[in-house]
């Protein structure tokens, strides 16, 4: 068994601003991560972190681009576990989107119609929650998404597990672990 991570996060852009105030969720943008660290973090969003507007498949990190400028960025991470086989089919089809990246674009017009209850699709284009849903479900990952889908709806994924919640500067796997090693003891005295 292998994990990924999902990654919701609030910059507190205006862009992302604007979408919490129609969705009325709390994260208004997800990520797909390989690693624990966050290394290989994947999405659907702003190219350039200064244009909200120009958007596509985009290899994201805490140290650099959009989420280096914004480090105010809220978020809550989640684990996932998946078999081996699937996980290796994630990383094939974002290995294809990377390679083939030139052909994929970003899906403006749906992720504004998610926002009135209209699903618009594209070939070959996304948003960053039509991503995120689209390589693990062709992976053969079973999901209970909805087809109409937003970053708040990967939280009820089954057997999704919350890792972290707070600034995405200040994760760090290390002190995740620690303190999930620390809990897990002290919760089976008082059971």
């Amino acid at each position: 068994m292998k994990k990924i991570y999902i990654v919701l996060t609030h910059t507190g852009t205006l862009l992302s601003r604007l979408i919490r105030s129609y969705t009325k969720d709390e994260f208004s943008h997800v990520s797909i991560s390989l690693d624990s660290q966050l290394n290989e973090m994947y999405s659907f969003g702003r190219l350039n972190p200064y244009n909200p507007f120009w958007g596509g498949f985009v290899h994201e990190g805490i140290e650099f681009g959009t989420f280096k400028r914004f480090k105010l960025t809220r978020t809550k991470i989640y684990s996932l576990e998946i078999e081996d086989d699937k996980y290796q089919k994630i990383v094939g089809l974002i290995n294809y989107i990377k390679n083939t990246k030139q052909l994929h674009k970003f899906n403006v017009i749906g992720l504004f119609a998610v926002g009135f209850h209209k699903r618009i699709e594209f070939k070959d284009s996304f948003y960053c929650a039509e991503f995120v849903k689209y390589v693990i479900e062709t992976a053969g990952v079973k999901t209970n998404l909805p087809d109409m889908i937003k970053p708040e709806h990967f939280k009820k994924l089954e057997n999704i597990k919350l890792l972290y919640e707070g600034k995405l500067k200040d994760y760090n796997i290390e002190k995740v672990n620690l303190l999930e090693k620390l809990v897990k003891p002290h919760m089976k005295e008082v059971c």
